[in-house]
């Protein structure tokens, strides 16, 4: 079974912003304007910055080409740690609007801040985001995604409204009302994370709902990575088109870039506000296009809180536009180096588990993995509920399929331990898949 023919159309041409139109050429130009205002104003005003320029021997007036970010110095999380709280920020507090943070659960927390200018630009790039996944102005839009000082819930909410749409504000948690809201408020798209869509669709499927036959035409998820066999699980599911939107809070927050509904082929960057990078992480080297490495930012147009050369650590590739010829896109994002296991030698990420188990039928998709010792040895164990429907028996041939595969298609040995269904955690947002018990 698949997905029904798309109840949504894509945007005419006369819909898109001017920017989305431009060529390759007018696009990298108004990169470049806009890159050496950024670097200026991040040089200038960021104690950070001036201090890493001077140090790698770069001035603000060295940067006569794209190619010259290349001269730049990296901004990683330890930097935005290290000025904690509001070191960053390049513009008076009495022009900060806004300030976000991440949950700080590995040290201290990272602070963003923005005015009323970056929220306002902020809010046209989800709209535009919404409007590529085929929502449109008058539309009620279920926005899961949880409210505060992550930048989901409200940066979804302010493209939303932007767009012209009807917002639903339900932020994240709370499953069975947000069942009993998509049935009784019957709208037209959701925003959530994956795994929290997966996990209201089992809410539905428990009350003895068709998650099928809600009002639901599109989902818009981000926050986390996810495989394209989790998009056809949920489409299948539910319905629905299912279609990638990427940021995140260093950079923005939601709406950096977006899949379009007409290919979903990977989220096209808003190219116009951001300058994307790919590096080996290893040996820092800017990667050609169509390679695969570390994603890295430039913001373009952001006043209170700039970032240059930011290293995100997810894991992708550059391609050239195909629904927007002069926005690059990058392939969904299949991990992040810090996610990344290794398992006696060999690299792999729980999306990688991910695609395997979604090509079994006869697995759930509800797992975590598990890392411990045996002696000296790293050891992983897939912990998956079996499918409610089937015998034991069914389900522990799939299992040692499952094994099967990940030694052939992965080169690791791992165990496979079924559970009960609904044994393990669900999300209410982001998902924890790997538990380092070592």
């Amino acid at each position: 079974m698949t997905a029904p023919a798309s109840a949504l159309r894509p945007p005419t041409v006369d819909e898109l912003d001017p920017e989305e139109r431009m060529s390759r050429p007018e696009i990298e130009r108004l990169q470049l304007e806009r890159l050496r205002w950024t670097v200026q104003h991040a040089y200038r005003n960021v104690p950070l910055y001036t201090r890493k320029f001077d140090e790698a021997g770069v001035h603000p007036d060295d940067i006569r080409s794209l190619d010259d970010v290349h001269r730049l110095p990296f901004t990683t999380k330890d930097d935005l740690r290290e000025t904690y709280p509001f070191g960053m920020f390049a513009v008076p507090m009495s022009d900060v609007a806004r300030i976000h943070a991440s949950s700080g659960t590995t040290g201290r927390p990272t602070v963003v801040g923005y005015t009323r200018g970056d929220l306002d630009r902020w809010g046209t790039l989800v709209a535009r985001s919404l409007r590529a996944s085929g929502i449109r102005r008058g539309m009620k839009v279920h926005n899961a995604y949880g409210y505060g000082l992550f930048t989901g819930g409200l940066g979804a909410h302010a493209g939303i409204e932007a767009l012209g749409a009807t917002v639903i504000p339900m932020s994240g948690g709370q499953t069975a009302r947000q069942v009993q809201l998509i049935r009784d408020f019957e709208p037209d798209a959701i925003l959530c994370t994956p795994s929290y869509l997966l996990t209201i669709a089992d809410a539905m499927a428990a009350q003895g709902i068709d998650p099928r036959s809600t009002s639901l035409k599109v989902a818009v998820l981000g926050a986390e990575p996810w495989t394209n066999e989790m998009r056809h699980e949920l489409e299948q599911r539910l319905g629905i088109d299912a279609l990638d939107i990427f940021g995140l809070s260093e950079v923005m927050g939601p709406g950096v870039g977006n899949e379009c509904l007409e290919t979903k082929d990977g989220p096209h960057l808003w190219e116009d506000h951001f300058l994307p990078e790919v590096i080996d992480g290893d040996t820092l080297q800017a990667l050609p296009d169509g390679e695969r490495g570390e994603l890295v930012f430039t913001s373009l147009t952001k006043e209170a809180f700039p970032v240059i050369r930011y290293r995100t650590r997810d894991i992708t590739r550059l391609l050239p536009g195909t629904a927007r010829p002069g926005m690059r896109r990058m392939e969904k994002v299949t991990g992040r180096n810090d996610d990344m296991i290794i398992l006696r030698g060999v690299n792999l990420f729980p999306t990688q588990i991910e695609e395997l188990v979604l090509g079994i039928e006869q697995l759930t998709p509800h797992f975590i993995l598990e890392l411990t010792k045996e002696g000296r040895m790293d050891a992983l164990t897939v912990r998956i509920e079996r499918h409610p429907d089937l015998s034991v028996e069914t389900c522990e041939a799939a299992a040692q399929v499952l094994v099967q595969r990940i030694k052939v298609f992965i080169g690791s040995s791992v165990a496979v331990r079924l559970e009960e269904p609904g044994a393990l955690p669900r999300s209410e947002g982001k998902y924890k898949r790997v538990y380092d018990l070592r």
